[in-house]
């Protein structure tokens, strides 16, 4: 099975990073190589490519797999494309496609005040320009909202440039930070939002109803990244508590549901090199990260001793959430 990753750009190092965070890390014998592997699945071949041509790759079947921004997807995908979403949010890499207009239009601070700036331009006899690379996402947007008096400016460089340049009026691009929209003098409008993007994994419908192997193969990929992704709002709380039984202390623990754990406490006996703890236990309870104070709190008023906290790596659930939700999108359930 053959996974596209982006080669270069924004998109490929954190690409990297995550794929190695789940326990996929990928083999590449060289920066400039366009091939390398993943030794946790042998069965998965990788392409680099630019993100933006991993959705024609994964479309036309050149990859059954492929991450990418979703912003690129979306400006691809057409409504009877063969991609199929596999994960719309891989949790990296977010960032917002916006309209930015310059900062001196002082008038001009919501998409409102766009509409009716455009309509006073059409009367005097030009259109409102707008310099993008997501035509389509942009024309769609701005029709939805009742902006017609407008062309679209097609541009491959800075599109931040662009007004200062004089060939757009206004910019549709995407932001993280803002810093650079506000170091080219251009702000966001209020309702101007047109997308909110970050990494996805893709594949190619056909390919994945049609080779019960590939669906084999991604079940163990989607394994890996959903008890990666779950684990990472989750510690690992272990104590040594003193108590009369290990029934007792777990009912102290249960009265907590921030040492309550996913479905319980996990309590065994200490046994002392000396032979003088009876009478102790080791608690374990896996804790969400909102509640790690209030837990390792609660296990100091219970007598608490030696408390350690461990990030989690992976929680495996009894089956891949994201898989079941691949299944239901290729109606295979």
């Amino acid at each position: 099975m053959r996974l596209a990753l982006p080669s270069k750009g924004q998109l490929e190092q954190p690409t990297l990073d995550f794929m190695e965070a789940c326990g996929l890390a990928i083999a590449r014998y060289s920066t400039r190589s366009y091939t390398g592997s993943v030794a946790t699945l042998p069965e998965i071949s990788v392409l680099f490519q630019r993100a933006a041509d991993i959705p024609a790759k994964v479309e036309e079947g050149s990859a059954n797999l492929g991450i990418t921004g979703s912003d690129i997807v979306n400006e691809f995908r057409s409504e009877d494309s063969n991609l199929v979403m596999v994960i719309e949010d891989l949790g990296y890499s977010r960032c917002d496609l916006v309209l930015a207009v310059p900062d001196d239009w002082i008038d001009v601070s919501s998409l409102a005040d766009l509409t009716d700036l455009a309509a006073e331009m059409w009367e005097k006899g030009r259109e409102l320009r707008v310099a993008t690379k997501f035509p389509r996402l942009t024309q769609r947007f701005l029709l939805t909202n009742g902006l017609t008096n407008f062309s679209l400016v097609e541009s491959s460089g800075a599109m931040e440039a662009a007004p200062a340049m004089g060939y757009a009026d206004i910019i549709s691009d995407l932001t993280s930070s803002g810093t650079t929209l506000r170091e080219n003098r251009l702000k966001t409008i209020a309702g101007g939002t047109i997308l909110k993007a970050q990494a996805c994994l893709i594949g190619n419908r056909l390919s994945l109803r049609e080779k019960p192997s590939h669906l084999a193969v991604i079940e163990q990929m989607l394994e890996l990244i959903d008890a990666r992704a779950k684990a990472r709002n989750f510690y690992s709380v272990t104590a040594n508590i003193y108590g009369e039984s290990a029934q007792a202390v777990a009912k102290h623990l249960l009265q907590r549901p921030e040492t309550a754990g996913l479905q319980g406490p996990t309590i065994a006996p200490v046994f002392s090199k000396t032979g003088d703890n009876e009478g102790w236990y080791a608690v374990t309870v896996v804790v969400p990260t909102k509640d790690l104070l209030a837990a390792t709190r609660h296990l100091r008023r219970m007598g608490g001793q030696g408390i350690t906290v461990i990030p989690s790596k992976y929680i495996f659930e009894d089956k891949s959430p994201s898989y079941m939700r691949l299944l239901q999108r290729l109606e295979l359930r």
